[in-house]
């Protein structure tokens, strides 16, 4: 049965010039900024957003903050289900490259950063809410989320990544507007201190089923921890520049599309909840439409289920079940 599916892994450059392919999610971070009248700009302000961060967090041996900058690549993997001859975009996730200009050296980054995924949006914007409609308590379906777990984890396991890329990836979200932090005394040099929540979220949950661990760390002059998803020991795998130049990506996607919580004004006190209807804030140059992000979430997840879930269901439970690692 596992036989029956392979990856194929295709990358493009992200860029001023980068353009959507017609498989790229539209609501993914850096698809939304690729849209518009004003996509270019947005795109070189996201960019320079970047490196300007980057710069201050390897601030060592950088006296004028300009030595490093980061090249993003986009790394998309289609599942090819060969009993039917087709395959079907499941994930699509950010390679950095670090260019130390004062070495002309290229420095691999971390793979991962962002994490776009078809399924993932059925599972959201179509399995729960239908499961839950009509329901005077919130409840999560059997299985939910297993299908998805298990494409990640054979992908991540499978011969087409281990030749491309030599360490497991790292995916930085935004914190869970339900919960609350609290800041320990664990602070690490790039990842900054280290918070701990009252409870998993369900994108905790979620990324369990992916093989992944969470830790919650706010780093040197942030305004809000970010969330690290991670297979093995996150503080001892990469390297500083690795981790920093996941930071920098994801940090500057986050003050862009969640500017309440990570380009507020005052940063997290030791007891922390997000709150995306916090007032004090600033906003970025960049043009960004939240609400028809989620709006298009709704349809991507239902165009998953007519061409992915509905077409090879019985198949794709079998494989699943058969590939959990």
């Amino acid at each position: 049965m596992n036989k029956a599916f392979t990856f194929t892994i295709k990358s493009l450059r992200f860029d001023e010039n980068y353009n959507p392919s017609g498989n790229t999610r539209i609501t993914t971070n850096f698809a939304n900024l690729a849209r518009g009248e004003k996509r270019q700009e947005n795109l070189l302000n996201a960019l320079v957003m970047i490196d300007n961060r980057f710069n201050a967090l390897a601030h060592w041996d950088n006296p004028k903050a300009d030595r490093y900058s980061v090249e993003l690549e986009i790394i998309s993997a289609e599942l090819n289900v060969e009993v039917k001859g087709n395959a079907f975009p499941v994930i699509e996730i950010l390679k950095p490259t670090i260019i130390d200009k004062s070495t002309n050296e290229r420095i691999d980054g971390i793979v991962g950063n962002n994490f776009s995924s078809y399924v993932r949006d059925y599972d959201f914007s179509v399995w729960l809410p239908e499961h839950n409609k009509g329901r005077s308590e919130f409840t999560i379906p059997d299985n939910f989320g297993e299908l998805h777990g298990n494409i990640f984890k054979r992908f991540v396991s499978s011969a087409v990544y281990k030749e491309k890329f030599n360490k497991a990836p790292v995916i930085c979200l935004s914190v869970s507007t339900k919960n609350t932090y609290c800041r320990s005394t664990n602070q690490h040099p790039v990842l900054g201190f280290e918070y701990q929540q009252d409870e998993p979220s369900l994108t905790d949950i979620y990324f369990a089923k992916m093989g992944l661990q969470a830790r919650y760390f706010m780093p040197p002059n942030s305004v809000a921890p970010l969330a690290f998803y991670f297979h093995g020991d996150l503080l001892s795998d990469y390297s500083n520049l690795e981790l920093i130049s996941t930071i920098s990506t994801m940090e500057t996607f986050q003050k862009i599309y969640r500017p309440e919580i990570y380009n507020a004004n005052s940063a997290a006190g030791k007891l922390y909840q997000p709150d995306l209807k916090h007032q004090d804030y600033s906003l970025t140059r960049i043009v960004y439409d939240r609400e028809e992000r989620s709006q298009l979430a709704v349809e991507q997840g239902k165009f998953t289920e007519e061409h992915f879930i509905k077409p090879y269901q019985t198949i794709l439970e079998q494989w699943s079940a058969n590939s959990a690692l």
